[in-house]
């Protein structure tokens, strides 16, 4: 959301946590690949210090799609698709109705990477203030990945679903 209140939704495919002490996350936000013009994600972070991450399931990929165009800073992307604003708890920014997983969170860092030309980008690091888990794929503790259908975004126009999984026990300290 904007410093005048314009709500922004945008799909990023660099998102990753950072530690759990505080719960932090990261994600990096590209300039414009035309123009090296910094996105209006980035912009709206670094004027309100607050954003959400939404874990994108499968049943509304299509519309998460839809917020990926380069739209004009003034354009709702929930209204442009459909996709349902949801008022978060603890910050400004709304939530994604439809997501099963949402983390509300306060700005911690954004680090500028590269010569500030199109390619270059940023690094934003978030602190998790409020954690949104759908009791429905939330069982003992775990979140179970068969109901929560994550979708992750491989390149250009192809996505990959978690259908199958692989479990492979470790050890966390040496005998």
């Amino acid at each position: 959301r904007s410093k005048d209140g314009k709500n922004n939704v945008a799909p990023f495919s660099y998102f990753n946590g950072v530690c759990s002490k505080p719960p932090t996350i990261m994600f990096a936000p590209a300039r414009r690949g035309w123009d090296g013009e910094e996105k209006d994600t980035l912009i709206n972070i670094r004027d309100t210090e607050e954003f959400v991450v939404n874990i994108v399931s499968e049943s509304f990929a299509e519309k998460m799609v839809m917020c990926s165009t380069d739209f004009d800073s003034d354009v709702d992307e929930f209204e442009i698709s459909g996709l349902t604003p949801t008022n978060s708890q603890k910050i400004k920014p709304p939530r994604v109705g439809e997501a099963k997983i949402s983390f509300e969170c306060k700005l911690n860092q954004i680090v500028e990477i590269g010569d500030g030309t199109a390619g270059s980008g940023f690094v934003v690091i978030g602190t998790i203030v409020l954690f949104h888990i759908d009791d429905g794929i939330y069982d003992n503790g775990r979140i179970l990945t068969d109901k929560l259908e994550p979708l992750g975004r491989l390149a250009g126009n192809w996505y990959t679903r978690s259908t199958d999984t692989l479990k492979i026990d470790r050890k966390v300290k040496p005998d």
